[in-house]
C-alpha cells in the first residue's frame, strides 16, 4: 500500500472519522496480548519491531545484529512473515529456488546475510529454526505478534517521521498506542535522528542511535541520475541520493513490495536514456525484479551503522551464549 498524505500531518478531518475505527483495532490487540499463550524457544528471540506501518528500518537493524552477533560467535537466524510471497511456510529461504514472488523481497535480502525463515505462523518459524542449530533468533518484525516470547525487544523509529500524526490505525501509522509499546520495550532503536522525535519524550528505555550509511555513494556524485523505489516511504531513498549530490532528473515512487511491471520499467529506462542518465533503485526493489529486468539498473545500498555499540553489547550480553532455556524469563 501507498503511505496516505495525512498519516505523517496534524490530525485533522479524515483522521478524525477514523479514530474510533483504531480504537477498537487497538482494543482487539491488547486483548489478543493478553490472552496469549507464547511459545518459548529454546534459544534467544531478538525481536526488532516498530510501532508504525511500514519504512521505519527494521530490515537494516536485523542484518545489522545478524553481523554482530556472528562477530559474537552466535550462529544467528533470521524469522520473518514473508510479506508479498505466496509462501506461508515455515520454509527456508534459499536465494538460488525462490524468488520474490514466493518468499517476499525482505527474505531474500536476508538470506543472504544468515539462515532465514519465513513463516505466517512466527512460533511455527522460530521453531524450525531453532531446530536448525541456530543459537539465535533474530523476529523481524512481530514485536505486535504475541505468538512467541521474546528476550529482546527492539523498538525501531525513524528520527525524520516519528510516529507520524500519532493516531492508530487507519487514522494514522501507529499499531498500538505508543506509551503501550514502549513500555514493553527493551530499548529504542533511533535511526538517522540528531534529536528525539515528537511522542518519544519520557521514553524511560535505552535510546540507540544508529546511521543508514550508503554504500559506495559517492559513485554517484555529481552524475544525472534516474531513481525509483517501491519502499514504505520513497522519498527516504529520493533523499540519500540528493544528500550524495546527485542530480535526480527524475524519481519514481511506487507502493511497498510493489509488483513491477515490465511497461514501468521499459520507461523508466527510456527517460534514463534520453537524459544520460544512470537508472538507480533500492536492494529490495532490484530483488523483486525478474532477472532478466535487472541488466542497467545500479544498487545504492545501506548499510546500519550504530553510534554506541557498547549500549547495545551491554543489552546484548546476556543473551550470548545461552542455548538453553535455563529459566529465563522472555517477554511476549
Amino acid at each position: 500500500m501507498r503511505t496516505p498524505d495525512f498519516w505523517s500531518e496534524q490530525p485533522g478531518l479524515i483522521a478524525g472519522l477514523l479514530a474510533p475505527v483504531g480504537m477498537a483495532i487497538d482494543a482487539a490487540g491488547r486483548m489478543r496480548r493478553a490472552l496469549a499463550r507464547p511459545y518459548r524457544a529454546p534459544v534467544p528471540v531478538i525481536c526488532v519491531g516498530n510501532l508504525v506501518v511500514g519504512g521505519a528500518g527494521k530490515t537494516p537493524v536485523v542484518l545489522g545484529l545478524a553481523a554482530l552477533l556472528r562477530q559474537r560467535g552466535a550462529a544467528p537466524a533470521i524469522v520473518m512473515r514473508g510479506y508479498g510471497g505466496r509462501l506461508a511456510g515455515p520454509v527456508r529461504v534459499d536465494p538460488a529456488v525462490h524468488d520474490a514472488d514466493a518468499v517476499g523481497d525482505e527474505a531474500l535480502l536476508a538470506a543472504a546475510r544468515a539462515p532465514s525463515w519465513v513463516a505466517r505462523d512466527r512460533a511455527a518459524g522460530v521453531r524450525e529454526a531453532a531446530a536448525s542449530g541456530a543459537t539465535t533468533i533474530l523476529l523481524d518484525d512481530g514485536f505486535q505478534n504475541p505468538s512467541v516470547a521474546k528476550d529482546l525487544s527492539l523498538v525501531v523509529v525513524d528520527a525524520r517521521y516519528g510516529f507520524g500524526n500519532g493516531r492508530l490505525l487507519p487514522a494514522g501509522p501507529l499499531r498500538e498506542r505508543i506509551a503501550a509499546g514502549l513500555g514493553r520495550a527493551d530499548a529504542v532503536v533511533l535511526l538517522d535522528g540528531d534529536g528525539e522525535p515528537r511522542g518519544l519524550g519520557g521514553c524511560k528505555r535505552p535510546i540507540l542511535e544508529a546511521i543508514l550509511a550508503p554504500v559506495d555513494g559517492k559513485r554517484f556524485t555529481g552524475k544525472p541520475v534516474v531513481a525509483f523505489a517501491g519502499i514504505g516511504r520513497p522519498e527516504k531513498f529520493f533523499t540519500t541520493l540528493r544528500r550524495l549530490d546527485a542530480h535526480l532528473v527524475f524519481e519514481r515512487g511506487f507502493p511497498d513490495h510493489h509488483p513491477f511491471r515490465e511497461v514501468e520499467i521499459a520507461t523508466l529506462r527510456q527517460t534514463a536514456s534520453h537524459n544520460g542518465a544512470a537508472l538507480v533503485t533500492t536492494a529490495k526493489d532490484w530483488v523483486r525484479l525478474p532477472p532478466a529486468w535487472r541488466h542497467g539498473i545500479e544498487i545504492l545500498e545501506v548499510e546500519l551503522r550504530w553510534r554506541n555499540r557498547a549500549a547495545l553489547n551491554a543489552l546484548l550480553k546476556p543473551l550470548l551464549g545461552r542455548t538453553g532455556d535455563g529459566g529465563r524469563t522472555a517477554r511476549r
